[in-house]
């Protein structure tokens, strides 16, 4: 049994093949199942964000974990293997643990230290938990990696700066144009991501904003927080026609503003427009950028742009990966220590917890055994229960710190629910 983890990036793939991969909020569930129900997987995770889709699992045979999930991701985006396979990356074991340590504290994110990812990670997680992919084994681990993502932003200064995509999505947009102050912007979505664009725009000193969201009580709510107006999501063409700036981020899954309705909201607009599409899928149709005076800017604009930063904080990414380094050793002993005496310990308080419950239901059967009687149930069914359990503790003992040892000490924890 291996801990493996395959997907593709924005180091490996291009914006065009992320968008045909990512997993939309209300189709991670169905996902997590479809992964649950191939052959070689016993548990899994699936973390889908603007720079990434990953599938964590752990496989009972690496190869065919591996040709399970890439038909995944083939099927999800409609790729031929061939296809795909130049942009698949895959790690196993120790490799795939300090890839996962390395996504948690940031290191691996197009804005080096961003602080959304983690949440995401976390996320990720809850929902395989609920959705019954993540068992003991994925379930230590990503404890670990939310361990190791906090202590990387307490004990190092990799979280300072400009450490999200929204916020890295407002400073490039401040860059190119000067200042944000006196422009008219536009916000289109008022998720996750759309709260982290007004909030930065506000700190950026932008006055005039304004939200537009499908539902427009959210808008209305990030609206007031930022001191911005709200204009109903029907009307964004003339939103458009109004604006300097437009940011878009919401997660449609599809395209929502085409050339056509900037071509006529810009008609008779003098002043030119920059959009920056942060969403995955893309929100702008990308013919939108031959329409006169408008520049429109996406991810691979962003990931270009941050890169610029990415010197600043070499010394503290460093002091990180050292970090990520000593958690994955320490999350390499708690498997090791897992599976062995604890566990052991635990499966035997198990059995004996289910024998003296039996022995209590048959209490009423059994008033009648005099002392000696009694002594020779309690000897029976304590024997029973040593020799049903003799050989599972003896080769979790054996087997302890060996790949055979995680499989079969998460194997015990799962069948007799132990945690």
């Amino acid at each position: 049994m291996s801990i493996v983890v395959i997907g593709v990036n924005h180091r490996t793939g291009p914006l065009s093949l992320l968008e045909r991969v990512a997993v939309s909020v209300g189709s991670l569930p169905k996902s997590i199942t479809s992964l649950t129900n191939r052959p070689n997987i016993r548990e899994v995770v699936v973390l889908s964000t603007c720079n990434r889709t990953e599938v964590y699992a752990v496989a009972e045979k690496f190869h065919g974990a591996y040709a399970d999930i890439r038909d995944f991701f083939c099927e999800l985006g409609g790729l031929a293997p061939d296809e795909l396979h130049p942009h698949l990356y895959s790690q196993h074991d120790q490799a795939a643990v300090e890839h996962l340590f390395s996504v948690a504290s940031g290191l691996d994110s197009a804005v080096l230290g961003e602080s959304e990812i983690l949440g995401q990670v976390r996320g990720a997680w809850e929902l395989a938990q609920s959705e019954g992919g993540a068992k003991s084994t994925l379930n230590l681990l990503f404890r670990h990696a939310i361990e190791t993502g906090k202590r990387a932003r307490t004990d190092t200064a990799i979280g300072r700066g400009t450490v999200s995509i929204s916020h890295a999505a407002v400073e490039m947009a401040e860059e190119l144009l000067g200042t944000l102050q006196g422009r008219r912007v536009l916000v289109v979505g008022a998720g996750e991501m759309g709260e982290g664009v007004a909030v930065a725009l506000a700190s950026a000193g932008a006055k005039d904003i304004t939200v537009t969201n499908r539902t427009e009580l959210r808008a209305r709510q990030l609206a007031d927080r930022v001191g911005g107006r709200v204009v109903p999501f029907a009307e964004l063409p003339s939103a458009i026609s109004h604006a300097d700036v437009l940011l878009t981020c919401t997660g449609s899954g599809s395209v929502l503003i085409d050339h056509d309705t900037v071509a006529s909201a810009r008609g008779e607009v003098d002043t030119p427009l920059l959009i920056v599409d942060i969403a995955v899928p893309r929100d702008v149709d990308s013919a939108v950028s031959n329409v006169a005076g408008v520049t429109r800017l996406d991810l691979d604009d962003l990931r270009d742009w941050a890169a610029k930063g990415i010197e600043k904080r070499s010394a503290e990414a460093e002091s990180v990966r050292v970090i990520v380094s000593e958690e994955v050793e320490r999350f390499i002993i708690d498997v090791t220590s897992r599976q062995a005496a604890p566990l052991v310990a635990q499966l035997h308080q198990t059995g004996e917890a289910i024998r003296i419950a039996e022995l209590e239901r048959f209490s009423a059967r059994l008033a009648s055994l005099d002392a000696p009687q009694r002594a020779a149930v309690e000897a029976v069914t304590k024997g029973i229960i040593a020799k049903l359990l003799h050989t599972p503790s003896v080769r979790l003992k054996d087997d302890v710190g060996t790949p055979s040892g995680e499989r079969n000490a998460a194997a015990v924890r799962d069948l007799f629910d132990l945690g």
